[in-house]
């Protein structure tokens, strides 16, 4: 009990595999999924092209992304049994209502067996069907009628279609496709890190989602789209974005949307977004809330120098506010766009599986003689 190792707490900065699919440099804001740098894909690609790219491994052709992209389309549309159960739980966090959408229709898949194919053939399943599930419940939720989906839309068009019910502008469409792209991969974060550790214990895929699932429902991870926002309605107008921040700083608090645990300098993917919140701003006639957060970057200049800078959720979720989607479905959107990154960190791990197993040093009482209950 006296022998002491070296404890990485979080596991941070340790090495536990190999992978093909996303390089990160956190040093010089690096992000590449499959080679290919987020700069380059965030302006030229879309969506349904990720997906391909980081399932099957490289880009698709014109032909081969016309039948991903039918394949999406068909699977969007949600069992009768599952709206029932949607419909049950219309007052549930929508994080919640995904988490038992993935363990209902785990349910229903009869093919037991795993291999490359079925996870791939999940995979589209369920890269499809989440929008369908978010926008279902919010619509029951507000007492609306359901908008089933459409066909003709691209997958983020679709998305927000049924979210509102309004066939969103060109310029919003693009945006959302490009948050999707943002937020599809970035290695071994804490949900799909959850989703490996499951995955390599032989569970089922749905079940290997719904704990990534379960793993990004925590403010740690995916909440910080909506405490920015929460922020940003906090400071209300951007001559108070001085005395927030500096606020904030002598108490020791953290300014929601600066500082990553990979990132030593700006998120690579947070200047994409950046961008996208100035036209959208500029389109709704709401330039206050890109005006508040970069009165609040401004002010985070002199920290820097010490890694501390905007991430890609500074300005998530004023984009997600500007669409008019609620704030407790600004988690389940970044949702939509991992899955992608969840299915090939499964499909790596069943590929070449071994029990994620680390060890915990122990540090309590030596060895203690059993006392018995009259006497204690």
């Amino acid at each position: 009990m006296s022998e002491k190792n070296q404890v990485h707490r979080g596991l941070q900065g340790v090495y536990f595999d190999r992978s093909n699919v996303t390089f990160i440099d956190g040093k010089k804001g690096i992000l590449l999924y499959r080679g290919y740098s987020i700069d380059e894909l965030a302006k030229h690609a879309s969506f349904e092209e990720i997906c391909y790219l980081l399932i099957e491994g490289d880009l698709p052709n014109k032909k081969q992304l016309n039948e991903y992209d039918q394949k999406l389309k068909q699977h969007r549309f949600l069992p009768k049994e599952l709206i029932a159960l949607i419909t049950s739980m219309s007052e549930a966090h929508p994080m919640d209502v995904l988490q038992t959408s993935f363990s209902f229709l785990g349910s229903l898949n009869k093919k037991k067996n795993i291999d490359t194919n079925s996870i791939k053939e999940i995979g589209i399943d369920l890269i499809a069907k989440t929008p369908s599930i978010i926008a279902h419940h919010r619509r029951i939720k507000e007492r609306k009628e359901i908008i089933v989906p459409n066909k003709d839309l691209n997958h983020a068009e679709n998305f927000l279609y049924m979210m509102s019910g309004i066939k969103p502008s060109q310029d919003e469409i693009k945006l959302m496709d490009k948050d999707f792209i943002l937020h599809a991969e970035h290695s071994s974060n804490a949900s799909s890190f959850t989703a490996r550790v499951v995955a390599g214990t032989g569970a089922s895929v749905h079940s290997a989602m719904s704990a990534a699932i379960a793993s990004l429902s925590g403010p740690a991870h995916g909440g910080a789209a909506e405490n920015v926002m929460k922020m940003a309605l906090e400071i209300e107008n951007p001559s108070n974005a001085k005395n927030y921040v500096k606020s904030k700083r002598k108490n020791k608090e953290a300014i929601m949307g600066f500082g990553h645990r990979v990132y030593r300098t700006e998120d690579p993917r947070a200047k994409h977004l950046k961008e996208g919140v100035k036209q959208l701003s500029e389109k709704h006639n709401e330039q206050k809330w890109i005006q508040i957060l970069d009165a609040v970057e401004e002010e985070m200049t002199p920290y820097k120098r010490l890694g501390v800078a905007a991430n890609v959720d500074f300005y998530a979720g004023v984009v997600y506010y500007l669409l008019n989607i609620p704030h407790d479905y600004f988690v389940p959107i970044f949702a939509i766009g991992r899955i992608p990154g969840w299915i090939i960190s499964i499909l790596e791990q069943f590929e070449n599986n071994i029990l994620i197993r680390p060890l915990l040093e122990y540090n309590g009482p030596n060895y203690r003689k059993y006392i018995p209950m009259e006497n204690r």
